[in-house]
């Protein structure tokens, strides 16, 4: 039996639509008109209206003032920190990048990739108003992303051909590959150079480093960047670099990454 058939015997309906409910209200659908979300989710309004009371109930979602429709809840929010609590690469990485905010004076997050986009889960920011705008759970497209690229250099062509089949790559800025074929050629360069540089690839003003961090099993789990005014990144400055690369390297030992 192969995956497809496996979800598809044991997917359950009921949740699947609670789930669907969900993401259409995190994409910002406030669900003020139910007649609106049932066709637009394909859910019949007696369902629908059950499920938000469901979901109101167990603070998954919670209603607006005066009809304002509905938001994500307190019990959603509650139980992500969980999941992202729970992840060991955010324990070791949190330290990790104090120290590298610190010691560039920009800010540091710590990315995964999921599919094809990268999920921030931690950012340290400096206290200056020049700091990314990135904040934990944001999502940006992995081959976009000094993070995501640093993370992609580490597969073979074989598996960025897999993830990359079907719809073209998201745009980004005139910097970002269009092709397969750009993501692969970008992905020798940052795999030969060891981190990924960005001077405003994904956007105009901003640059990044990036540097990937691998667990125990030597698998690529996750990356580490610092990202601040373009101006920073004009040239490539062998100390930010070393830096970056360096707290890639400690929470890949932290996680019980040995070279061999």
């Amino acid at each position: 039996m192969d995956d497809t058939t496996s979800r598809t015997n044991y997917s359950v309906p009921p949740v699947e639509r609670a789930l669907k409910l969900l993401h259409y209200i995190g994409d910002g659908q406030r669900a003020r008109n139910l007649s609106t979300v049932s066709r637009d989710l394909g859910i019949n309004r007696t369902t629908l209206i059950r499920l938000i009371h469901t979901l109101v109930e167990h603070r998954m979602i919670e209603e607006l003032e005066d009809g304002g429709g509905y938001r994500l809840g307190a019990g959603l929010v509650s139980l992500g920190a969980q999941a992202i609590e729970g992840r060991d690469i955010v324990h070791v990485c949190r330290p990790i990048l104090r120290d590298l905010c610190l010691a560039t004076g920009m800010s540091a997050h710590l990315g995964v990739l999921d599919g094809r986009d990268i999920i921030y889960l931690g950012r340290e920011a400096p206290n200056s108003h020049l700091v990314s705008n990135v904040r934990t759970g944001s999502r940006l497209p992995a081959h976009a992303s000094s993070i995501g690229r640093a993370i992609l250099a580490e597969f073979s062509d074989a598996r960025l051909r897999q993830i990359f089949t079907g719809d073209p790559p998201a745009q980004a800025t005139d910097k970002t590959p269009r092709t397969l074929e750009g993501i692969l050629a970008q992905a020798h360069n940052d795999k030969a150079a060891g981190f990924a540089w960005s001077v405003g690839n994904f956007e105009a003003g901003i640059g990044s480093c990036a540097a990937a961090v691998f667990d125990h099993s030597g698998q690529v789990v996750g990356g580490i960047n610092v990202s601040g005014p373009e101006a920073r990144f004009a040239d490539r400055d062998p100390a930010l670099i070393d830096a970056v690369t360096s707290a890639a390297r400690d929470a890949s030992r932290a996680l019980g990454y040995s070279r061999r």
